[in-house]
């Protein structure tokens, strides 16, 4: 993408937001918290309720933004996770991914990683 007025002023979960709606998927939740642990997306696809990371960096000098979600986070996001759907009583199937966002003043790059982690 290369339209900085998309660029500019957008959080990486909005844009990823954006992305996972085009998509056709049901946003139960943002910014779902469990204690001091966050999941940035709670989406519906389907019979499947996926939890989305959001990662955003202003390049890849540094390495891909996806290479940032550690095993500790994982561990994070299912514990949140496990409360979600124990919340919700949940019997259906699950799904974690990550929206790698890359974004400067002219560039704008959307990897969305399904079932990134178990």
């Amino acid at each position: 993408m290369k339209d900085s007025s998309v660029v500019v002023g957008k959080t990486g979960e909005q844009l990823a937001y954006e992305l996972l709606a085009g998509k056709g998927y049901s946003i139960l939740h943002q910014n779902f918290r469990y204690g001091r642990r966050e999941i940035d997306i709670i989406a519906q696809q389907d019979n499947t309720i996926v939890f989305v990371e959001v990662r955003l960096r202003k390049n890849n000098r540094f390495g891909f933004p996806e290479q940032t979600v550690t095993t500790t986070k994982q561990n994070n996001i299912r514990a949140v996770a496990e409360h979600f759907l124990h919340t919700l009583q949940w019997k259906g199937n699950i799904r974690f991914d990550i929206i790698a966002i890359t974004k400067n003043k002219t560039d704008l790059e959307m990897v969305h990683f399904e079932d990134a982690f178990a």
